[in-house]
């Protein structure tokens, strides 16, 4: 029987969130139980950005309060519209809190509300050329709020940042990214409380 590696703080946080999180899709169900085999056996490396060509990123879909705008970004080294989101860094405590952080850099938006720590969605996906040694990501999907009238402000990863109705994406975007964004609205539909939003300040 092969021995987990021993594991640092974020691959713990990110495994006791996985093992908490029980989605709504089965597909994402069955995924998940990849996800933890993968961390398990691959440990520290499994979330660093040169432990392999394959591992953990945090993604965080930064909607309006009332759901009808996600905040996207061109991302420049795949050249379409995406959410969010970057590889964990040394200094941060959990997968989330590397979400909520890339999502304040690429965003230019300070003022954010993380809709918790547990994942609402994760999604698998192999990388172009254009992504350096990065072959496979698997992503795991936030959420944060942001309000309507908040202008966003691109970084030097992204050429632009903008929001879009949840209706109305635009036309370049990621394989499966209509389907993802769904996924995560449906996630959050029945994980919203009778008041609504029950997400705290992610700014801090």
């Amino acid at each position: 029987m092969i021995q987990s590696p021993d594991l640092t703080r974020p691959a713990r946080e990110i495994l006791a969130a996985l093992a908490t999180w029980s989605p709504v899709a089965p597909a994402q169900q069955r995924l998940k139980s990849e996800y933890e085999s993968f961390v398990r056996t691959t440990g520290e490396a499994a979330l660093a950005r040169n432990g392999g060509p394959e591992h953990l990123t945090g993604s965080c879909f930064v909607f309006t309060p009332d759901l009808s705008r996600v905040l996207l970004c061109f991302h420049r080294k795949g050249q379409f519209w995406v959410q969010l989101g970057g590889h964990v860094e040394p200094g941060d405590a959990s997968v989330a809190s590397a979400a909520f952080r890339e999502a304040r850099e690429e965003g230019g938006v300070t003022e954010l509300r993380s809709f918790g720590e547990l994942p609402l969605d994760i999604d698998r996906h192999s990388l172009s050329r254009g992504f350096g040694t990065c072959r496979v990501h698997w992503d795991v999907g936030y959420v944060a709020f942001a309000e309507r009238d908040v202008v966003p402000v691109a970084s030097i990863e992204s050429e632009a940042v903008a929001w879009f109705d949840v209706e109305g994406l635009p036309p370049q975007l990621p394989a499966g990214f209509p389907e993802r964004l769904r996924t995560i609205l449906d996630e959050l539909a029945r994980r919203r409380g009778p008041d609504g939003l029950d997400g705290r300040s992610a700014s801090s």
